[in-house]
């Protein structure tokens, strides 16, 4: 299931990510020499709507066109056939980003999918490779700031974030993604780059990746508390299966079990205090739509949600992030996550 390849397919610099198909068979892994050995590990395309990171890889290798890179490069170009249908993953496929091997068992479960199979391929291409540090370039569908997410709470994790940015998310669930995964071999960030369609999200990701590619090493001395907004994500927000949904105007009526505001991703990264209302119910609806699981995967929803005169309103203080608006993306993975500062 997995093309690896040591040289750059002609083409690839400059096609669309609909296009990629043409080029790449399926999910490749290529690995290009630079002036250090250890390699950089980047992955673009885990969810196929999410085109920044191919963008900000072309515009990256453009600008080295004919010259050697300073570090040795892997890229990993995931669900190409997503990509060329602009979905986060095609009917019947898993999500690229909830496969990856995580945690110190080394043996595949039995029931694992040709996807886990390759996902662990790299994993285990990338340890022989004494992989140098790791990039997940990702966007989303609501309103967030740029921001770099993390695993481990440690000295080398927080430089490689804080040169993405100020504002660094701690997280461990959900289980099964890449940067967790790639915790376990060296420093590993996942970065959140808004939406798709702007440019200056392929620019910042690109202009990380070749400071990444410059770097010596990444220090294990303390980060300055000054130098970055930490927090940490507590609790994963998702709607009930059995639930309908929708988005309208609070003055708009509608027959949903739970409608949103049609703003609710500006409530990311905005520190809510207890009793602010995020959505409306159906008159009479006593039930939380909305299920609410912590890190160990415990539902927690009685803990952060009450309803209270038709609102769905929140009891205590959090701060969302990633709120979407989308709902194929809240039915495929969730409304969003909750966090609190560290």
């Amino acid at each position: 299931m997995l093309t690896i390849l040591d040289h750059l397919p002609e083409g690839l610099l400059h096609c669309q990510a609909r296009d990629l198909h043409r080029i790449l068979p399926g999910p490749t892994l290529l690995h290009l020499p630079g002036q250090r050995p250890r390699p950089l590990f980047v992955s673009v395309l885990l969810h196929g709507n999410e085109t920044t990171g191919l963008s900000a890889i072309q515009g990256l290798l453009r600008k080295y066109d004919g010259h050697k890179l300073p570090r040795t490069l892997s890229i990993f170009f995931g669900n190409v056939s997503a990509a060329a249908q602009g979905r986060r993953h095609l009917d019947g496929q898993p999500d690229y980003n909830r496969i990856w091997p995580c945690g110190d068992d080394n043996a595949a479960p039995a029931d694992a999918s040709p996807e886990q199979h390759m996902m662990r391929q790299v994993v285990d291409e990338m340890r022989t490779r004494q992989v140098f540090a790791s990039i997940d370039i990702h966007n989303n569908t609501g309103l967030n700031p740029h921001y770099g997410c993390i695993n481990h709470l440690e000295p080398r994790f927080f430089h490689l974030a804080t040169l993405f940015s100020r504002t660094v998310v701690y997280f461990t669930r959900p289980r099964g993604v890449q940067s967790l995964a790639f915790a376990t071999l060296c420093p590993a960030i996942t970065v959140e780059c808004g939406k798709p369609d702007q440019p200056f999200g392929a620019d910042h990701a690109r202009d990380f990746v070749d400071t990444c590619l410059h770097l010596e090493a990444l220090p294990d001395k303390p980060v300055d508390p000054h130098a970055m907004n930490l927090f940490h994500t507590v609790a994963t927000v998702t709607l009930r299966e059995e639930v309908s949904a929708g988005f309208a105007p609070d003055e708009a009526p509608t027959d949903w079990d739970i409608t949103f505001p049609p703003d609710l991703d500006h409530l990311n990264f905005r520190e809510l205090p207890a009793g602010t209302p995020i959505a409306r119910l159906r008159k009479n609806s006593a039930r939380l739509p909305l299920r609410v699981v912590d890190e160990n995967g415990n539902d927690v929803s009685e803990r952060y949600l009450r309803v209270d005169d038709g609102r769905l309103r929140l009891r205590r203080a959090v701060m969302p992030s990633m709120f979407t608006l989308d709902l194929d993306i809240i039915r495929q993975d969730c409304v969003g996550y909750l966090m609190e500062r560290l």
